[in-house]
């Protein structure tokens, strides 16, 4: 509120004497540290509605200078695992993002039965669980569920040292944030480290807290590198993640059946872009870095560990042969080139198989995990959607960096829509209604494929049912399969009326390239 209105009121700073030092100079990214303990936890006068004493609660804005890079969430959470080293020191920390909250009473108890494991605790870094949100929609329009994702891959990757930090619902071992390696004589020692504050008034805590929240007090030290969050990284938690995995710690996913944490989905089309753009783009950047998987964690981690981690870090250049798979069988359609054995050939036989099998797979995963059969089918058209938009996107913007020519940046995803908008979400309605780039990509294609297949038909009608089909029947059950997954672009260019649907301007920018892109020769 104070940043929105541009001013500290009278009434604020009365209440909250971390605004005392603020002035009109003061903005969202230039202001000196803030600390304030607003409940301290042996005061039995703040109890919440059961009688029950609350424990501390402290509100912290680390120092901003535009002359320091800030080092976006990784620099914030650095500055707070050193600002609660002189409140409670917890041996614990637990991480959970803004738009996140608690759904199971359990889960802290769940964690800590991980760390006090009498075989394996000592070996266990930080406990993951699931990102899971509470406003999808039942068919999950967006593909944001991640269901098969938290109960096949990340439980899988439990086989072979843990699952990777995904930045939320977690809880880390202090030391282990602070660079500790793993030796098989540790063990944690639980009261040691709780420092005992009855000898320092709260005032005393506040400077001292607000001095490691300064932007100059990381200079020359190794925070962002062998301690703490690593720097340099849209995808800061894998990272973090995987050189505590390469220092000898072990992870555990743990998804209980009622959701630990629960947060915020995107709802919207834009809002899904954005947010898969940032994970390719941190993922891919990692992938070229040196802490790639198989160069970083080689001889430290499990090679099907180091596999598990690239699965992610190779999302971005999977775009470049989605985009051939939507663009290139069907231009050959359209101008009579066969690109596979005829339909009666063996040879057809592994391309049969792979499409079966891999679509089949993929169905029962997504109903064993608890989505719907619609649900399936958008998840597919999503993981087209996305690839041929956001990590197209990712990719270019990690080859930018490595060149020079842009620097780093962290685009926050808002969760925040008009009325409207979350109206069309819950009735499963794509929403569009700007002229973003991606959308124009999204539009092509769709329009491409659509004129290959009625072109395409017209040609075999025309030209010999029987030998033409023989010959491109591959090809048009594949550009036929993409008109089907592109049916919702085509209502948002020509049927809808509301909002949300493709603009004008996308839908004749994008018959202009299709047009472009249908006159282009293929040899």
């Amino acid at each position: 509120m104070v940043t929105y209105q541009g001013k500290i009121s009278e009434e604020v700073k009365a209440n909250h004497k971390g605004f005392h030092e603020w002035d009109q100079e003061n903005t969202s990214k230039n202001h000196q540290p803030i600390v304030q303990i607003l409940i301290e936890g042996k005061d039995k006068n703040a109890n919440d509605d059961e009688g029950n004493v609350l424990p501390t609660l402290v509100y912290m804005a680390r120092e901003k200078r535009p002359q320091h890079h800030h080092n976006f969430k990784a620099g914030a959470m650095n500055a707070l695992i050193r600002v609660s080293s002189v409140i409670s020191n917890s041996p614990i920390i637990m991480n959970v993002d803004c738009d996140m909250y608690s759904n199971n009473c359990d889960t802290i108890r769940d964690a800590l039965c991980f760390f006090l494991d009498e075989e394996m605790g000592h070996k266990i870094g930080f406990v993951q669980f699931p990102q899971n949100y509470n406003n999808l929609t039942k068919n999950n329009i967006y593909g944001n569920s991640h269901q098969v994702t938290n109960q096949v891959l990340m439980g899988g990757m439990d086989s072979v040292g843990g699952p990777m930090y995904v930045g939320t619902g977690c809880f880390h071992r202090r030391e282990i944030l602070c660079g500790r390696r793993f030796t098989e004589d540790y063990k944690e020692d639980w009261n040691g480290g709780i420092k005992d504050k009855t000898q320092e008034s709260i005032v005393e805590i506040e400077e001292k807290a607000k001095s490691l929240a300064a932007s100059t007090y990381e200079h020359d030290t190794q925070w962002g590198d062998e301690i703490g969050i690593k720097y340099g990284y849209p995808a800061e938690d894998i990272v973090t993640g995987l050189g505590i995995h390469c220092r000898g710690w072990k992870s555990v996913h743990s998804n209980p059946p009622r959701p630990a944490f629960l947060g915020v989905a995107p709802t919207t089309l834009a809002q899904t872009l954005l947010q898969h753009k940032r994970w390719s783009e941190g993922s891919f950047s990692i992938f070229l870095s040196k802490y790639c998987p198989f160069m970083f964690g080689h001889g430290k981690i499990k090679l099907r560990h180091q596999m598990g981690y690239s699965i992610y870090g190779l999302w971005a250049p999977n775009s470049i042969p989605t985009l051939y798979y939507v663009i290139i069988p069907s231009l050959a359609l359209l101008k009579g080139i066969s690109l596979f054995p005829e339909i009666t050939s063996p040879w057809m036989s592994p391309f049969i198989y792979v499409l079966c099998v891999k679509n089949m797979y993929s169905l029962y995963e997504a109903l064993s995990c608890g989505d719907t059969l619609k649900g399936w089918w958008n998840e597919q058209r999503m993981w087209m959607v996305r690839r041929i938009t956001s990590y197209l996107y990712g990719l270019t913007d990690t080859v930018r960096k490595l060149l020079g020519l842009s620097k780093m940046t962290f685009a926050v995803t808002s969760k925040v829509s008009e009325e409207s908008e979350s109206k069309r979400y819950e009735q499963e309605i794509m929403e569009f209604g700007s002229s973003a780039p991606e959308y124009v990509i999204i539009a092509t294609v769709a329009l491409l494929n659509l004129n290959c297949l009625v072109v395409g038909l017209c040609q075999i009608m025309t030209g010999g049912w029987n030998i033409l089909l023989n010959v491109f029947s591959p090809q048009l059950i594949l550009c036929g399969m993409l008109v089907i997954t592109n049916i919702p672009f085509y209502e948002a260019m020509f049927v809808r009326k509301d909002k949300g649907r493709i603009p004008f301007s996308v839908t004749l920018a994008s018959i202009g390239f299709a047009i472009l892109a249908l006159l282009v020769p293929i040899v």
